[in-house]
């Protein structure tokens, strides 16, 4: 059972009392307190109620389960705040890449159909789409594929440029060494942690390695590297609404890639938080962190984890309103913003906080960030 880590001395008692608001800008979940009768088939997790008529001041006091933007601490240390997107060239010949894709193409409905998400999210009006033809990867990246990309072209992430990246605290647990590397805390939501030295090869900083987790989805990943890793493959990200019609497995006007109920025959189908959140994870899906990007049933696309496991970046600039004027005909996102689409949720949603486990449910986050549960799949 997962819980929360013993962090003493002053570091922590000073992280505990929080940093400055202006310290960090925590992007995307919000808590869905809002509860109905339980779904018969989600052994006591309650479904969650529309959200549509919370109104800005309630989302205002949200907390987040989700990935917080690019913390920086003011605990004296000297990283930089915003660092310059590395290029990296194509490959000049085309790397074997580990996973598979799949076809997919237009049409379908895009959007919440049932009022689950959060009005900040901008997950309605539903809306017919249509896309070309494309293909995308069956699971996302690994760390073995990214290794492979650094190993090839010595390409170096944000995160080890800045040389912090945001950790979910209780990951710490059993990475006792990582704890005195503490900088410091997302305002507001201290399972979110500023920790030097943890990137991709180190998710949870110094001491902590990915030698048992070749497999798992790469994490500390910001959009820019995303990109990076893109240029090299010959692939690209997918398109928000390219991203969503292959979630949804072939399935219209359901809430998961499987249907409208959390568990199937009593089982878990996805790598979410189940207990208390944020205080005690029971794991009944056999995960604190992330899982293997293969674990779990594939959806009926033959994608694996679409929801829950680790948000993955969409090619797109996220804005609020762009369901309401965005084009039938492959729909690309807007033409400029400050933080790009990450779809899918991540094994730190929970019904009590966060509800984007949900093949609709959209969230966003600055080009820079870097955390404990975002990652990215591919397309062409």
């Amino acid at each position: 059972m997962g819980k929360w880590p013993e962090l003493p001395g002053e570091p922590w008692s000073r992280l505990r009392a929080g940093l400055s608001p202006a310290s960090a800008d925590v992007i995307g979940c919000s808590q869905s307190p809002h509860r109905t009768e339980a779904d018969p088939g989600r052994k006591g997790h309650p479904h969650v109620t529309k959200c549509a008529d919370r109104s800005a001041a309630e989302a205002q006091n949200d907390h987040s389960c989700c990935a917080p933007a690019t913390i920086r601490a003011e605990a004296g240390d000297n990283h930089p705040t915003t660092v310059a997107a590395v290029p990296v060239a194509n490959s000049e010949s085309s790397p074997e890449l580990s996973f598979d894709f799949v076809t997919a193409s237009g049409p379908f409905d895009m959007g919440d159909p049932f009022g689950d998400g959060h009005p900040a999210d901008g997950e309605g009006p539903r809306h017919r789409v249509d896309l070309t033809e494309f293909e995308i990867a069956t699971t996302s990246v690994t760390n073995d594929d990214f290794a492979r990309f650094v190993a090839d072209t010595g390409f170096v992430t944000t995160a080890e440029r800045l040389g912090t990246s945001a950790v979910f605290a209780m990951l710490l647990e059993d990475n006792p060494g990582a704890r005195s590397h503490v900088l410091g805390q997302a305002p507001g939501v201290p399972w979110w942690v500023e920790v030097s030295g943890a990137n991709w090869a180190a998710p949870e900083g110094s001491g902590s390695t990915i030698e048992d987790r070749s497999d798992h989805p790469v994490v500390h990943i910001s959009w820019d590297d995303a990109q990076a890793y893109c240029a090299w493959s010959g692939t690209r990200l997918p398109s928000e609404a390219e991203w969503e019609l292959a979630a949804r497995g072939g399935l219209k006007g359901r809430r998961y890639p499987w249907g409208n109920r959390l568990l199937i025959d009593g089982e878990w189908n996805c790598n979410i938080w189940q207990g208390e959140f944020p205080r005690t994870n029971t794991f009944d899906d056999g995960f604190l962190g992330t899982a293997p990007a293969r674990h779990f049933a594939p959806n009926g696309l033959g994608l694996f984890n679409t929801v829950g496991n680790v948000w993955e970046w969409c090619a797109d600039w996220f804005a609020r309103d762009y369901y309401q004027h965005s084009p039938q005909s492959d729909p690309s996102g807007p033409d400029t913003g400050d933080k790009r689409v990450m779809r899918g949720g991540s094994f730190l949603c929970h019904d009590s906080y966060c509800n984007r486990y949900r093949v609709a449910a959209r969230s966003s986050n600055t080009p820079d960030s870097s955390a404990s549960n975002i990652g990215f799949r591919v397309a062409r």
